[in-house]
């Protein structure tokens, strides 16, 4: 597939690593194909009640075909998003690219080039194969269930970059790779010695730039480690499933956009990194001024805490509203917004931007092998994309969660004040969602996801039973 926003305009394109074939194929809605893999997907391999001899013996078969499943169901992930490599995303040189608030007008080298690694800055967190086996299964590999939790963990790596790390902060491969400026010194060359002679002489120098540059490069590898696919990391897959507990979900299962918002909450309140920031979870499409303030005020001389605000919403039955897109395009040109966890139907994606009527993603349905985080330097490319890739914003998937990041008391205004003025722009319909003053009239649910209220245009009223739907709509 190779999308074109605009064929009579000049172009230019991206190489890409990754690229979803379908809009049918994902993790969540099988094909005919992935139907002989459902076995593989979520049937448990643990056999209950085994009282006789043979229990080890068929406790460790029963390994044997969990891991042999999650072998087979990576290698099927990576055929069917390693095929397209070498398809190419269009974008048009006469429009602006948007991209978390920021615009890039392509047509300029240097504003392209600024895209460019803007974008490869972005933490991209893909499924895994190959980390221990998840808790109370046999699973080795999130591979065709986990792409709403990597999605989810992408949207909460985009606040913590804005959390943590200095404003405009950007990376790249070969930044990373000179920034020692490891100087080879052959000592042949200045004292006329043959290698037979002896060992030639290294030396290491390091330039101002990058002593400087330690310390940020060092938060930057510590966000990284909260999302390793280990048991200890706070934000990893083993956490965030273990949480998922809660709410009736285990490993294997279908994780919605709503429920990963309650999750990633539960993670922030859980971890000790983060004294300074907390999650607050919309409820009803509203978020409450009160119950904000309440999270983050301290009491003096201490500063508010830094606030990442989660909203899920739904925005039509099956298919996306078209009275909403501009909204979502307004939502997305706001400094304030780290993203939408969201997808095509039955296909997480992370939505960061857009051209046109073209949302720009980054897809987690490519396959990686396992990074060891314990390793000294561990390689940092497989954590970045490089390349982007973008979808029509008519087939986003309705259901989604939108994400915004405040540093402090200011900012949160700021803050209000913006997405409200956003908010204004879907005419003739019932806003996204809303800020109220006051408190909720629910106390606040940590064990089931909220639900989630809006008006359809023509003002039907209708209950959904899909997997899809953590939602009542009205």
């Amino acid at each position: 597939m190779e999308l074109r926003s605009d064929s009579s305009a000049q172009s230019w394109s991206f190489p890409v690593v990754m690229n979803a074939s379908t809009s049918s194929a994902g993790c969540e809605g099988p094909t005919a194909a992935d139907d002989l893999m459902d076995d593989w997907l979520f049937l448990s391999s643990e056999s209950a009640g085994l009282q006789d001899l043979e229990v080890g013996r068929k406790d460790q078969e029963a390994g044997d075909r969990g891991k042999l499943r999650s072998k087979l169901v990576s290698v099927w992930n990576s055929v069917k998003y390693g095929l397209p490599l070498k398809q190419k995303s269009k974008f048009s040189k006469h429009s602006p690219v948007i991209m978390f608030g920021k615009s890039y007008e392509l047509r300029d080298q240097g504003e392209r080039e600024r895209f460019r690694q803007s974008f490869a800055s972005l933490l991209w967190l893909t499924y895994r194969r190959g980390f221990p086996m998840l808790a109370g299964s046999s699973l080795t590999t999130d591979s065709g269930w986990g792409c709403v939790l990597r999605t989810g963990q992408m949207l909460l790596a985009q606040g913590l970059l804005l959390h943590l790390m200095p404003p405009g902060w950007t990376w790249s491969v070969s930044h990373h790779m000179i920034k020692d400026d490891l100087d080879l010194q052959s000592h042949t060359a200045k004292s006329g010695l043959s290698f037979r002679e002896g060992p030639s002489k290294r030396g290491r120098k390091l330039s101002l730039d990058a002593l400087l540059d330690r310390p940020i490069e060092a938060t930057h590898r510590r966000i990284i480690s909260w999302f390793a696919d280990c048991p200890t990391a706070p934000f990893g897959i083993h956490q965030l499933v273990e949480l998922g507990k809660s709410s009736g979900k285990k490993a294997g299962d279908w994780y919605g956009p709503s429920i990963v918002a309650h999750i990633l909450q539960k993670a922030v309140g859980a971890s000790f990194d983060l004294p300074n920031l907390v999650v607050y979870v919309a409820q009803d499409c509203t978020i409450y001024l009160e119950d904000v303030k309440r999270q983050c005020e301290r009491p003096l001389p201490h500063s508010w805490k830094s606030v990442i605000i989660l909203v899920p919403v739904r925005l039509g039955g099956q298919e996306l509203n078209p009275a909403y897109i501009t909204c979502v395009k307004k939502l997305l040109k706001l400094q304030c917004c780290i993203g939408i966890i969201g997808g095509k139907p039955k296909h997480s994606l992370f939505f960061v931007g857009f051209q046109d009527d073209h949302l720009l993603y980054l897809d987690p349905h490519y396959c990686q092998p396992t990074v060891d985080i314990t390793t000294e330097n561990f390689a940092l490319e497989s954590f970045h994309c490089k390349y982007p890739r973008k979808m029509a914003v008519s087939r986003m998937d309705p259901s989604c969660t939108i994400g915004f990041y405040a540093k402090g008391q200011k900012d949160f205004e700021s803050l209000c004040t913006a997405v409200n003025e956003a908010l204004s722009m879907s005419a003739q319909m019932y806003p996204m969602f809303i800020f109220v003053d006051g408190h909720s009239h629910e106390e606040e649910r940590s064990n089931a996801p909220t639900k989630i209220t809006y008006i359809r245009r023509k003002s039907e009223r209708r209950t959904t039973s899909n997997s899809m739907d953590e939602f009542v709509l009205l």
